[in-house]
């Protein structure tokens, strides 16, 4: 769905899996050190928008998510994932109840998919789904953002900042009234340092979430049974998960970034030696330099230097060995 604020001076769009919003405006840094100041808006209308409204809403999405939600107050934010049987994360849902309903915002190309499983696992329990896609719109408020919120806008508020589910029809005109705007590159460089995980580009076919220290803010080790929690609970309380998230702090004289994929290993053994892991998101931050993430073996010593592709990098850890 492509965003009616693409036609804003200088944007470029955006390729991808984020295509259909701007990469950015004209200043990839200005509209960075915006977002960080707590000035300015991101447009996140390319991502999908669910609902779920009756009065076993809470309860039944209780045994479907890592979360426990069965008890959420209304207005909370939270975070849950689905996995499939074998502990691998499938979706990540951004949600909030508004008292009457759950709203959720799901990354770009998963809600088909995350509809029908919903849908499949209705039974006799009091809920009705429905796709909010084209009718709303996500946008992001940065943390200390003045702005406010329509009057009756459902808002999601996290530590980094808030998202607004906007009628779609009302997304340029919020846009110009809560500029400037900001591209989604500065957002993720953003998300890169707060080491925050993203389906579809933290993630593979065989991700659990204790790789990506999702332990705690998605998953929550407490609550009742759900699909694929025999392999968290077992690598929580047994064993060490295969892989780990660590933050790269990434040579700055390198003109190019290394992109999702590139393989990380020991800069000691240079570019020939072994993989260790790779690349998940890379981005150019205002202040940091060139940063990225990236999945590497459990084992991978905590204070090694690693080489990205050719660019040499220096690891902080995300989640612990």
């Amino acid at each position: 769905m492509k965003s009616p604020l693409l036609s804003q001076p200088g944007a470029v769009p955006a390729e991808g899996r984020d295509e259909g919003v701007a990469a950015h405006y004209g200043d990839l840094f200005r509209e960075q050190r915006a977002l960080a100041d707590g000035k300015g808006l991101v447009d996140l209308s390319h991502r999908g928008v669910v609902s779920v409204t009756g009065d076993d809403r809470l309860s039944w999405l209780h045994l479907l998510l890592t979360q426990h939600v069965s008890d959420l107050p209304a207005g909370q934010a939270t975070e849950a994932l689905i996995l499939s049987a074998n502990g691998h994360i499938e979706h990540a849902l951004y949600l909030v109840d508004d008292g009457t309903t759950v709203w959720a915002h799901v990354e770009p190309g998963t809600r088909e998919a995350l509809l029908a499983y919903l849908e499949s696992m209705k039974f006799f329990y009091r809920v009705e789904i429905a796709d909010r896609t084209d009718e709303f719109a996500v946008v992001h408020l940065p943390a200390g953002s003045i702005a406010e919120a329509p009057a009756g806008a459902v808002v999601r508020e996290a530590a980094h900042g808030r998202d607004v589910f906007l009628p779609r029809a009302e997304l340029e005109s919020y846009a110009t009234a809560n500029g400037p705007l900001a591209g989604i590159l500065a957002y993720e460089a953003l998300r890169i340092e707060g080491h925050r995980p993203r389906l579809g580009f933290e993630t593979d076919h065989r991700t659990i979430p204790h790789e990506l220290g999702w332990i705690g803010s998605a998953v929550h080790l407490q609550k009742g049974c759900y699909r694929g929690q025999e392999t968290v609970a077992r690598v929580h309380n047994l064993g060490k998960p295969p892989r780990r998230l660590v933050f790269l702090h990434l040579d700055g004289s390198e003109v190019h970034l290394p992109g999702p994929g590139t393989p990380v290993r020991l800069a000691a053994d240079g570019e020939e030696g072994r993989q260790l892991g790779f690349v998940t998101t890379s981005g150019r931050h205002h202040e940091l330099g060139p940063i990225a993430l990236a999945l590497v073996k459990r084992n991978v010593p905590v204070d090694a230097e690693l080489i990205a592709g050719d660019t040499a990098a220096a690891q902080e850890t995300v989640v612990e060995p």
